[in-house]
């Protein structure tokens, strides 16, 4: 069952991959130059790629093993599979993801890894793909840990997975949405997540939400602005190597050794000539 949910979810997140990608060309919401957007499309998707050939190498996609085996336990386990089961399943597992979020932007560990997400200098709907396979890794781990503490079917999480990998590329597409200003109130989206890829570290600790908005206001998370940049500041990565390096150097190491470097020497640079001005003669009587 796991190989077919597997295949099934790849579909179907291939396909929501599309529709965006033209949307965005459609409708964007802020110009992209062609080159920086080929650059950012190649690198995310061998990332994409890489992490899922990791994670299936080593088994740990496993949310669905983890749902059949421990279904039968867990906080809901009574409730029938019906649509309140799916429902109260849904808000706990994006409760869940808000929180590993939050702790991905106030541990230093944790940031080291998730960074890797925020180093994109653009923000389109490929970004959703952007993750250090570690970072993945260990978010696998929390969201079995959820499972098994909820108890519900495989089916329940596999319909979780696509509605929260619906949002998580729907929140990073470079579109206008009409009607965001309201919609915001209710979940995540494309305005609310910009903020959060902001190269202020000030403006992008917020916003922390996948799917839900209300998190973001119960708990004082939510910022509503427009950054000017995206991305870490004085951190670029251009491929698949230098984006995983990133989790084993800081920024601050990294502008340490950018203030080190050889400055380029001005001193024979052209400089304009002098102006002569005309010099006032006085008369003599």
């Amino acid at each position: 069952m796991s190989a077919g949910v597997e295949g099934g979810l790849l579909v179907l997140a291939v396909g929501l991959f599309l529709l965006l990608l033209i949307a965005e060309k459609r409708r964007p919401y802020r110009p992209t130059p062609t080159s920086s957007l080929r650059q950012s499309l190649t690198t995310n998707a061998s990332a994409f790629l890489f992490n899922n050939l990791v994670m299936n190498a080593l088994s740990l996609s496993s949310l669905f093993v983890v749902a059949q085996r421990y279904g039968s336990h867990g906080l809901l386990h009574g409730l029938d599979d019906g649509p309140m089961k799916l429902a109260l399943s849904f808000v706990f597992f994006d409760f869940v993801v808000y929180c590993w979020h939050f702790l991905g932007h106030h541990s230093e560990r944790l940031w080291r890894l998730h960074k890797v997400h925020h180093s994109d200098k653009i923000i389109h709907v490929s970004t959703g793909l952007r993750f250090h396979v570690l970072d993945q890794l260990l978010e696998v781990g929390v969201k079995c840990i959820a499972v098994m503490i909820v108890g519900v079917a495989a089916h329940v999480v596999v319909v979780c997975e696509i509605i929260r990998m619906f949002f998580v590329f729907f929140h990073h597409a470079n579109v206008a949405v009409p009607g965001e200003r309201w919609l915001s109130y209710l979940v995540i989206t494309p305005s609310l997540h910009r903020a959060h890829h902001s190269t202020r570290r000030i403006e992008h600790d917020s916003n922390y939400g996948i799917v839900l908005a209300c998190w973001d206001i119960l708990f004082g998370t939510r910022k509503v602005l427009a950054p000017q940049e995206f991305g870490l500041e004085n951190v670029e990565a251009r491929n698949i190597l230098q984006l995983f390096s990133l989790a084993f150097v800081t920024e601050h190491y990294f502008a340490r050794v950018m203030h080190l470097l050889p400055r380029p020497d001005r001193r024979h640079e052209l400089r304009p000539a002098p102006i002569a001005l005309p010099v006032r003669r006085e008369r003599r009587s």
